[in-house]
């Protein structure tokens, strides 16, 4: 018998498009070389325009699903994306508490590419009360650090180095925030850890919208982590990874491109021929 692949178990929201959520995630950790678990959290109405609308699980359905697997198989990282409520974060968190020596991933989905809303006011205070402080590495964008980090009593948007810091207060160990939503020529990615920047990667800055980049990113991490290599490394391969994947993108419908996961598999079947 084979040896089994590192395992990951990923918490996100179903999309049908196959674009971002659970259907990216499993793409992106089997591209990767994982074996991926898969818990949903809600469902989604959505299409490669936007989320019209999204329906999250009872609490106790989405425990009992984590529950099963990691009884019964053994786990080497956690990726979690969107959640869909206050009691589901609330679950996961309970959870993952059974399991501190896991790597866990996180890529806090606050509202979808269009600007759907997704995660309420309360969700955001669940997430820094409950799951921020047991989180290895979170992944959010410029404008999720931001609102991630917002001072009530300050009404001034903090800068990404002071969003960092915030967010490492509150117990992560690391933060990576993309920039593709800033205004630059090209797109650079700055992790911080709890001595401040470790590192910027910059990349060039791709036409067109994309639906998934942050999954992809985020699994892509999980799955390397969960190979036994460094959060520094696994940040910088899975970038380059996910630079491919955008660049291979397709659109398949009127919407937004998507991902192409697999593009190392199309080049190497485009070498045999």
């Amino acid at each position: 018998m084979a040896d089994t692949p590192p395992i990951v178990l990923t918490f996100a929201a179903s999309d049908p498009t196959g674009g971002a959520g659970i259907q990216a995630d499993l793409l992106t950790l089997a591209a990767m070389g994982c074996h991926p678990l898969s818990v949903i959290t809600a469902i989604t109405v959505q299409d490669s325009l936007g989320v019209e609308d999204f329906f999250p699980l009872e609490a106790e359905w989405v425990a009992d699903q984590a529950r099963a697997v990691l009884e019964d198989m053994p786990v080497s990282a956690f990726k979690i994306g969107m959640l869909g409520s206050v009691d589901i974060i609330a679950a996961i968190a309970e959870i993952v508490g059974d399991y501190p020596n896991i790597p866990l991933i996180m890529d806090p989905v606050l509202s979808s590419g269009r600007g759907d809303e997704l995660s309420s006011e309360d969700m955001i205070d669940a997430l820094g009360e409950m799951l921020i402080p047991q989180t290895t590495l979170i992944t959010p964008n410029s404008m999720e650090a931001r609102r991630l980090a917002a001072d009530e009593d300050n009404d001034e948007d903090p800068g990404l180095d002071e969003c960092a810091a915030r967010l490492i207060s509150l117990g992560c160990e690391y933060v990576l925030i993309t920039g593709t939503h800033e205004n630059t020529p090209q797109v650079i990615n700055t992790l911080y850890g709890e001595v401040g920047k470790l590192s910027s990667n910059t990349w060039q800055r791709l036409p067109g919208s994309y639906h998934g980049s942050g999954c992809t990113l985020a699994s892509a991490i999980a799955a390397l982590i969960a190979q036994g290599m460094s959060v520094v490394d696994a940040v910088k391969d899975a970038q380059d990874y996910t630079w491919h994947a955008l660049q291979a993108g397709f659109r398949p419908g009127m919407g937004q491109y998507i991902p192409d996961r697999l593009f190392w598999a199309r080049e190497t079947n485009a070498d045999r021929d």
